[in-house]
């Protein structure tokens, strides 16, 4: 029993000593506790909305009041026409509208009866039915408050247009987030291990002494992946198009580039990864955990990012996926063209080449080490 436990008290000694090991031990899972417990919400969060009064009477500013005075809705601008609305929905500057014909007042006191309709960008068909849902909610809710002022009881109906996704497909939403997920996953946690196993064999040393250049030797590791990458994009989209029937709406050309600039920032990150990791599994384990997650939930594929708090929300511009996942959207779903998705792409080539010289640096710092 005493050897027993001199041999349980040397290994609580060895994991305490080893920092990469409580990291994973208590930092993982505290990590984990916190953007599972605030970002894994289906509730709607502050989002942004559009307003399009034709009308302009008391009964809708009382109306407009009571959704953007919930904690559901923000009111980011008031739109004039229907052009304004699609440019808007384009730019991703609002993820609902709401439309008042003109009249409306005039016809609820004539008739007792009118029309809202409330139109939801339904790429995203879970947020989009919960979107309207809320909406219809708030706005019957605006009824029952009236209803004992007025003889006749009025009734505002909402009519619900779902952009992008009439039919409220899944596939839509989740392809192009399993799209990063795949990309990112295969091209970070693939590198970091390659070139992790050629310095635990030490066969690193024996390319470093070859007539190669180390930029030429870490080209040569990373292109067989860019392939494989660019091969997984293709088949994905493959079987979008033939078995889930997602239709490709923009350039392709586009998509690819965007692709391979997503993947070049992947494999950078992968390659940041191996110069600090040791072993094969430590490479693994860090890829897979500390990329999965923020891709998983730091992109808008499976939450909403404005559900998030706001720690969150800042947390989330750092992850490349986020960009590629809204390149995605905007280019394979709305079919846009790069006058949409310009300010994405200046940011994930940023980050690129600032992973990519930054990987590549410190990759040769530690083999002249």
């Amino acid at each position: 029993m005493r050897q027993l436990l001199t041999f349980i008290r040397k290994e609580f000694k060895h994991v305490f000593r080893d920092k990469k090991t409580l990291l994973m031990l208590f930092g993982m899972p505290t990590a984990q506790i916190i953007l599972f417990g605030f970002a894994l919400t289906n509730e709607i969060k502050n989002t942004s909305l559009g307003i399009m009064d034709l009308s302009k009477d008391e009964v809708t500013r009382q109306i407009i009041r009571k959704i953007d005075e919930s904690k559901y809705f923000e009111v980011k601008m008031y739109l004039e026409n229907e052009r304004g609305i699609e440019q808007a929905f384009k730019r991703d500057q609002i993820r609902a509208a709401v439309v008042f014909p003109a009249n409306f007042a005039q016809e609820l006191r004539h008739s007792n009866k009118s029309q809202i309709q409330i139109i939801a960008d339904a790429s995203d068909p879970n947020a989009a039915t919960s979107i309207t849902n809320y909406l219809t909610n708030i706005i019957n809710e605006y009824q029952l408050q009236q209803k004992s002022a007025l003889v006749a009881p009025m009734q505002i109906i909402p009519e619900v247009r779902m952009l992008y996704n009439p039919e409220l497909k899944g596939a839509p939403n989740f392809v192009p987030g399993v799209i990063a997920l795949v990309l990112m996953l295969v091209c970070t946690m693939m590198s970091s291990v390659s070139i992790v196993k050629e310095k635990e064999l030490g066969t690193m040393e024996i390319l470093l002494v070859s007539p190669f250049k180390p930029i030429y030797i870490i080209i040569s590791k990373l292109m067989p992946f860019l392939i494989i990458s660019i091969f997984n994009l293709m088949i994905i989209l493959l079987l979008s198009v033939t078995l889930l029937d997602l239709e490709i709406k923009g350039n392709i050309i586009l998509l690819l580039i965007a692709s391979i600039l997503f993947i070049v920032t992947s494999l950078s990150i992968g390659l940041l990864i191996s110069t600090t990791a040791k072993t094969q599994q430590n490479a693994m384990m860090i890829s897979l955990m500390g990329m999965m997650l923020p891709t998983m939930l730091l992109t808008g594929f499976m939450f909403p990012i404005e559900n998030m708090p706001l720690i969150l929300r800042i947390l989330s511009n750092i992850v490349p996926s986020r960009w590629f996942f809204i390149i995605i959207k905007n280019v394979m779903l709305k079919g846009l063209g790069i006058e949409s998705i310009w300010k994405e792409l200046l940011i994930l080539t940023f980050m690129c080449f600032s992973l990519l010289t930054l990987s590549i640096r410190k990759f040769k710092i530690r083999l002249q080490e």
